[in-house]
């Protein structure tokens, strides 16, 4: 499937020339703030060599804070604090996700959400150090908009916020010493994707039973056409990532790994689809400028793919898009590892009213800190709220950092091919065709096949059995692209119409190049951001590919002496959909 791309030279040089307008009038501002941020850092040292002091000749309770509570709260999980309002507490950690640990008169300590909070005495807080004022004058302004907690619903955020809570430390470090702004957090979706598989794309990939455990819910036979149901959802779109401009460059103290966009389905309390990712290129020229889809010669890698589409059915009034901008990065002193946040912003589908929001340009300013917090910038040199003339607030606006991203509408045969896609579910149009044949392959072996719905066994189907995983190695799943590609230029047009004959050509294809590449011994483990493990996966996979276009096949390297293979389980080989339901469930 095609995505036309007819604005993208008038955007592109709109782009360009408003990036060099900014380079031209910004310059001289940009190295005056790089020396007034180099003070401000310096300063910050010596006030936390002055705090560490105070720290270590006084009890830890007399440095902590007391607030006053705006409001009642209930205690959501295990770990929270209940208190009442005008109850008096007492701060004994601050935390950048938004929930402070806290003690209450009777000695009962717990996490409590900084949107219920006051200070006790207002004039000690404006004269304390400068990161604490700001978080006071964030809470206050919270607290005049709104007394009201983000809730969270899921049981995963407990999870994150605990995993997030082991790396502050580490953040607070590269921030005291500058390497880092001020409003980059510990990544929160890939704290996401790191604590199980329920937020991949290949767990959204499986089908779903009724509530009877006798049926598929999203995964049912068309007679008529002897292929599966298509099943609108309530939401499906596609959307393009066109550039992220002014983003903050970290210090020299660590080294920039992958600049990339998660993005998934949100409703403001948790995350209802998968995380999909999208890595960005960017020149040196331009460094706080990130750019998506690069020409490229041969297939662009659908890890650079900036076109993606998203299903949905969900029917929450506050239904969007949350982005989250990451980098993955490596300390220079340490070697340690790990994923920061640059900012987010999060996109709602749907206007006061109910009714979608249009198909057009989407300007959107990052917001600091993680999604569960309010009021934080991502970089604090640059405001949004500057004060000043008209002019000085234009041009402070047009230094923000931004996310720049189209929804386009989608015509009767784009809705018609995305309707065969699991109702939920964020990817690549890249892979899109590939995802339908694994999709129509599912519906042939659960709903055709099967001499018995009652039948639990397992499937031998190596393609069942392993395509899921390809979603989890992008350039494996380049591979496939490209042989399916090559393949497909070669059948005949009554051959394309068939809808039986390409599935029967796409197994061929896939068990020529999937399979052996899987269970190559020469092919090292994919790991996310590593150069040398890249490189040298792409070399295996290049090698390969060559190999099989000269020998027309794989089946020569497969009995070649030369060619090494890992042993494999046959359970490795078989689809026990039983076996992924019960995962589901987990």
């Amino acid at each position: 499937m095609s995505i036309s791309r007819e604005n993208i030279t008038e955007i592109g040089a709109l782009t360009e020339r408003e990036e060099d307008d900014d380079s031209a009038e910004g310059n001289e501002e940009e190295d005056n703030d790089d020396e007034e941020e180099s003070k401000e850092s310096g300063g910050e040292e010596e006030e936390t060599q002055e705090e560490e002091k105070q720290e270590n000749e006084s009890h830890q309770q007399a440095t902590s804070k007391e607030y006053t509570a705006v409001g009642n709260f209930t205690a959501q999980q295990a770990g929270d604090l209940t208190f009442k309002k005008g109850e008096m507490l007492l701060i004994i950690e601050k935390k950048p996700d938004g929930w402070w640990m806290a003690k209450n008169a009777k000695g009962n300590k717990g996490l409590v959400p900084i949107t219920y909070l006051e200070p006790y005495h207002k004039e000690e807080g404006q004269e304390s150090s400068e990161e604490g004022s700001e978080e006071d004058v964030d809470v206050g302004d919270e607290i005049a908009e709104e007394l009201e907690v983000t809730r969270r619903t899921g049981s995963h955020w407990s999870a994150v916020r605990k995993a997030l809570s082991e790396q502050i430390n580490t953040v607070d470090a590269l921030t005291t010493m500058g390497a880092i702004p001020t409003g980059f957090r510990p990544s929160t979706l890939f704290q996401l994707l790191e604590e199980g598989n329920q937020f991949r794309a290949s767990y959204f990939l499986q089908p779903e039973l009724t509530p009877s455990q006798l049926a598929f819910r999203d995964l049912m036979w068309d007679a008529k056409t002897g292929t599966i149901r298509a099943r609108p959802s309530h939401v499906s779109l596609i959307l393009t990532l066109w550039n992220c401009k002014m983003i903050p460059l970290p210090g020299m103290s660590i080294q920039v790994l992958s600049r990339h966009v998660r993005l998934c389905l949100f409703d403001g309390n948790k995350v209802l689809s998968n995380i999909h990712t999208v890595r960005a290129t960017w020149q040196p020229k331009k460094p706080r400028t990130w750019t998506f889809s690069p020409q490229v010669t041969g297939i662009l890698p659908c890890l650079l793919d900036g076109d993606c589409f998203l299903r949905s059915n969900s029917l929450s009034p506050d239904l969007g898009i949350l982005f989250e901008l990451g980098i993955s990065y490596i300390r220079n002193s340490t070697g340690e590892r790990g994923e920061l946040s640059c900012g987010w912003v999060f996109l709602k589908l749907f206007d006061a009213s109910g009714i979608p929001i249009p198909a057009k340009t989407y300007e959107l300013f990052l917001n600091g800190g993680t999604p569960y917090e309010k009021g934080v910038e991502v970089d604090h040199s640059v405001s949004r709220r500057a004060h000043g003339s008209v002019f000085h607030q234009m041009m402070m606006m047009r230094r923000q950092p931004q996310l720049l991203v189209k929804l386009r509408s989608l015509h009767r045969r784009s809705r018609n091919i995305l309707s065969l896609l699991p109702e939920i579910f964020i990817g690549s149009m890249c892979c899109i065709h590939l995802l339908i044949f694994y999709r129509q392959i599912l519906g042939d072996v659960l709903l055709k096949g099967r001499m018995s719905m009652q039948s639990a066994d397992f499937i031998s189907n190596p393609v069942l059995a392993t395509f899921p995983t390809l979603l989890e190695q992008p350039d494996v799943m380049d591979a496939l692209r490209s042989s399916w590609a090559e393949k497909e230029n070669t059948l005949k047009r009554s051959e394309k119409r068939d809808g039986e004959f390409l599935k029967a050509v796409f197994l061929l294809v896939y068990h020529d190049c999937v399979v052996p590449l899987l269970h190559s011994t020469l092919l090292p483990p994919f790991r996310w951001a590593e150069e040398e493990t890249e490189s040298a996966r792409w070399k295996v996979i290049a090698d390969f590919l060559k190999q099989n276009q000269e020998n027309k096949g794989a089946l020569q390297a497969l009995l070649s002496p030369d060619g090494v293979h890992s042993p494999f389980d046959i359970s490795e080989l078989t689809y026990d959909f039983l076996g992924e339901i019960r995962k589901k469930a987990v």
